[in-house]
């Protein structure tokens, strides 16, 4: 039903989870737009479609898979957690598979294809 009326009215929405460094930035760019004209990039696994630059925002801020990369010794470790994570989302997502949500089941079928990739 939000995500009907959502799309009736044109309207967005992010997923922001800055912390402190770069957010205010970041916010502002949602409200005044410029975040809708901005390229992105998708993340391995997961999907998630972070943008590429933000003016005065790190990169790191931006991608904190790449942040994380860079922070983890034991690269097989990072990739055996983000693998681990994407596992737990799909399994929560198993629940909704027999929903039935929007004309013909589109938007069941776009949900569940949004999900993690491995």
């Amino acid at each position: 039903m939000l995500a009907a009326k959502m799309q009736k009215h044109g309207a967005t929405r992010w997923l922001v989870n800055t912390g402190w460094s770069g957010r205010r930035k970041i916010i502002d760019d949602i409200h005044s737009g410029s975040l809708l004209n901005a390229n992105y990039r998708k993340t391995e696994v997961l999907g998630l479609e972070i943008p590429i630059e933000v003016e005065g925002v790190p990169s790191e801020i931006l991608d904190p898979g790449l942040f994380q990369k860079m922070q983890w010794s034991n690269k097989k470790a990072y990739k055996e957690t983000l693998l681990k994570l994407a596992g737990l989302f799909k399994n929560n997502f198993e629940v909704f598979v027999n929903h039935k949500i929007g004309k013909n089941d589109k938007l069941t079928e776009e949900i569940l294809g949004a999900g993690p990739v491995f």
